[in-house]
């Protein structure tokens, strides 16, 4: 019988999630078009969530219970544009870890799956 290791204990497990979680904020805080969305944020606790839900993700033991995503981006004005910049620097911190392709196509898929509750719905405007 063969069993199948999930994506988080081929990259490693918690420590190279945390890894990979701590380069993706030096990243993204090093952006100026995505570093005024975290100001006032306490990144420490922010940090911990965001491994919490990589891991879960990836298929690790502890199941994500944070709040609800779109609760949690509600009110915030992330445009398109900036998700996709957020997910580019995720997938260029998860490369550069040197996670596989399959990994890498997962994660695409789960931020596909979610951008409709973090995205800002356009506003529309009176002609």
């Amino acid at each position: 019988m063969t069993t199948s290791t999930s994506y988080y204990d081929q990259i490693g497990g918690a420590p190279a999630v945390r890894d990979v979680v701590d380069l993706f904020y030096v990243r993204v805080l090093d952006d100026a078009d995505l570093k005024p969305y975290f100001a006032g944020i306490d990144m420490p606790r922010l940090k911990r969530h965001m491994v919490v839900l990589l891991c879960s993700v990836l298929g690790g033991p502890e199941p994500y219970e944070g709040r609800d995503l779109g609760e949690a981006h509600r009110g915030m004005g992330i445009t398109a544009d900036h998700y996709a910049k957020v997910g580019e620097i995720l997938l260029s911190v998860l490369q550069g870890a040197s996670v596989g392709d399959e990994i890498l196509q997962h994660v695409v898929l789960t931020l596909n799956k979610v951008e409709s509750s973090i995205v800002a719905e356009p506003v529309e405007t009176a002609d």
